[in-house]
């Protein structure tokens, strides 16, 4: 037999036999699957009923606590409910009890009310025939007895009235006039500034003489070269060791006296120099100027000034009236204006500003024209400044009606300034002219028979013919008087009119 049929016929045979082997062998095991499922089915068939039956179980012991709640519960309602049907028994009674209490007090208040209407019903006929009887006697009729009272009450009550007003009045003037002069000495005492004489000259002192030959220079060239520059004139005389500055613009002149000290100091003078020393000393007062307004911001407590008005500050120290400085002048009108407001509870912040920049026209009013309120005014307007403040600087002189309080402030601040003792200054003569003035205004009336200046010429002292001038003319006389004085003549502060009257009768006995 050809060897590749039998192989073939081996390869059939094992094929064959191993089927066979793997079909028992698949048969088995899924007979044992079957009777591992069969197991297993029977045993959740058994865990089911004994789950079953503890489910049941609970659930009966379960109904069984329900059923006990709920009887208990139901116990308790019922027992509830018979104590409110006992309660509500009680309470029956109770108003039964009551209604037959109020059935008895209405019965007897009806009695008490039918009574009592007959008591008012005879009272009211009594009064009848008292006021019948009070007419008879005296001869009034109700109507006209009750006019006649209220006429006495209303004059009493009016008499009385004008009483208390006028003790009303005098005491609030009373007390006006203490709290007005307590805030006034109050600021006063809180405020003090120095003060200086005004001047249009500066002394420079020298070394020696010899150095007034050096500043005149060559047929004059130096002296003549400072006094074009600075505007100044440079008066060189007989006083030993002594150059005099002369000018009516203070800051100019404060320039030539810091060049001519630099000059001195150097020792070179020549027209080179001089140029060259007056333009460190415009430099050097230019600063002095910012710095001092400035510190008189930061002094006063007035904040978030333009810088050009704090320029124009700064030029106020150079400036003076009256030979007060009206740089000190204003930091202290600022002072006094704050502390009066913070008493009065007004705008201290206001006040304060105010009263800083109310002489700020000083300082340019020689070179615009116009009084130095016009022109503190329109540059306050021009450096954006609030209108309360534009306000009080216009009204500080009196210029224009003040309408807050700050400018009455302001404007009180600035004659406490300006007239307090040591702070201003005039020459004897324009002194004596003033009281010599103010004497020939109060003689030039009708029926003024003497008149005296006194206190410095802060008062005028007016005797009055009594036989031509009366009580009620004396009013009128102060206030012409007053009129004509605030017209004709410029005096710092106030000046107070007091015109005096006095009628004598003499006899002799014999």
């Amino acid at each position: 037999m050809d060897p590749i049929i039998k192989l073939v016929i081996t390869a059939a045979i094992g094929i064959i036999v191993g089927f066979y082997i793997r079909k028992t062998i698949a048969e088995g095991k899924i007979n044992n699957a079957e009777e591992v499922a069969k197991k297993i089915v029977n045993d959740a068939k058994r865990e089911a009923e004994t789950e079953k039956k503890e489910v049941l179980l609970e659930a009966k012991e379960e109904i069984h606590k329900l059923r006990n709640d709920i009887e208990k519960e139901n116990r308790e309602r019922r027992n509830e409910i018979q104590r409110l049907e006992r309660r509500l028994v009680n309470k029956e009674e109770t108003i039964d009890r009551k209604s037959e209490s109020l059935e008895k007090k209405e019965e007897f208040i009806v009695k008490k009310v039918r009574e009592l209407n007959e008591k008012e019903s005879l009272i009211e006929q009594l009064y009848d025939k008292q006021v019948e009887e009070l007419e008879r006697l005296s001869g009034l009729t109700t109507d006209e007895a009750k006019e006649l009272l209220l006429n006495d009450v209303r004059k009493e009550i009016v008499h009385e009235s004008a009483i208390m007003i006028k003790e009303m009045e005098n005491k609030a003037k009373e007390e006006a006039d203490k709290k007005a002069k307590e805030i006034i000495s109050c600021a006063i005492q809180k405020c003090a500034a120095d003060h200086v004489a005004e001047t249009t000259v500066t002394v420079v002192p020298l070394p020696n003489d010899e150095m007034k030959g050096r500043i005149i220079g060559r047929e004059g060239r130096n002296i003549r070269t400072l006094e074009t520059l600075t505007g100044i004139d440079l008066i060189i005389d007989d006083t030993p060791e002594a150059v005099v500055l002369s000018g009516f613009d203070p800051i100019r002149r404060e320039i030539a006296r810091i060049a001519l000290e630099k000059l001195i100091v150097d020792g070179r003078i020549h027209p080179a120099r001089i140029e060259e020393m007056v333009e460190k000393a415009k430099k050097e007062v230019e600063s002095i100027i910012r710095e001092e307004g400035e510190q008189a911001a930061f002094e006063t407590g007035v904040h978030g000034l333009h810088h050009g008005l704090v320029k124009l500050l700064g030029r106020l120290k150079y400036r003076t009236s009256y030979g007060q400085n009206v740089l000190r002048h204003s930091i202290e009108v600022s002072h006094l204006a704050g502390v009066m407001a913070a008493e009065l509870g007004a705008n201290v912040r206001v006040a304060k500003r105010a009263g800083l920049l109310h002489d700020i026209g000083k300082a340019v009013d020689h070179e615009v024209e116009g009084p130095h309120v016009t022109i503190g005014v329109d540059l306050s307007r021009r450096y954006k400044e609030s209108k309360e403040v534009l306000h009080a600087i216009e009204a500080h002189h009196g210029d224009v009606e003040p309408q807050t309080i700050e400018a009455v402030l302001v404007q009180a601040a600035d004659a406490i300034s300006a007239a307090r003792p040591g702070a201003r200054r005039e020459t004897l003569e324009a002194y004596i002219k003033r009281l010599e003035k103010l004497e020939e205004i109060a003689n030039s009336f009708d029926g003024i028979e003497k008149s005296f200046a006194i206190q410095a010429g802060r008062e005028v002292r007016i005797m009055v013919k009594p036989e031509i001038i009366n009580d009620d003319e004396i009013m009128h006389t102060a206030r012409n008087i007053v009129k004509t004085i605030e017209s004709e003549l410029d005096y710092p502060g106030q000046i107070k009119v007091n015109v005096i009257r006095e009628t004598r009768a003499v006899e002799y006995a014999k």
